[in-house]
């Protein structure tokens, strides 16, 4: 399968137009809803598969973040036989009350996972928990960059965005 048939099946299953809030705050006329490819295992395995090959070298601990990285991340973790930390938004206070579930990350080379990066806000917090429990975070890897930005963002925080599509991609595939 090449790069534009995968864009396209993404773009097919999951472009909405209409009138949409995003996380940002901004209003979009687009949207991807992630959930579709997510939902889809056919799909969802072929996307981790390419993005096998984009995990930086030396990456300890694949780490994805509440709700729709986690889908993500565990479908690559068994591409890339790389162990798995779920990254809640915030602790729970009760259970294990971990932020971080699953995988060690403490000490680690960890990289972040999600499915949509837009203004990159979630990806910036998350990296900032992380890094406060002791992981080691440089680069960050998403399904679709929208390119509204998040790249910058998480530049300024030295994180570096590894996308498998871009929303140019999306375009083309149509």
């Amino acid at each position: 399968m090449t790069d534009s048939d995968l864009a396209r099946q993404v773009r097919d299953v999951s472009r909405l137009t209409g009138e949409f809030v995003l996380r940002s705050g901004r209003t979009a006329t687009e949207y991807f809803d992630k959930y579709q490819f997510e939902s889809d295992p056919v799909l969802l395995d072929k996307l981790a598969e390419q993005m096998a090959v984009l995990i930086p070298e030396g990456t300890e601990v694949l780490a994805g973040l509440e709700m729709g990285g986690i889908a993500v991340v565990t479908a690559l973790g068994r591409h890339a036989k790389l162990p798995c930390a779920f990254v809640r938004k915030q602790a729970k206070a009760y259970g294990t009350a971990r932020l971080a579930e699953g995988a060690e990350v403490a000490g680690r080379r960890v990289l972040i996972v999600e499915d949509v990066v837009t203004s990159g806000g979630q990806v910036v917090l998350s990296t900032k928990d992380l890094r406060r429990l002791g992981a080691h975070v440089d680069h960050a890897l998403c399904v679709i960059d929208r390119q509204e930005g998040g790249a910058q963002a998480l530049s300024a925080d030295g994180i570096t965005l590894r996308a498998l599509l871009t929303r140019a991609d999306l375009e083309a595939a149509a």
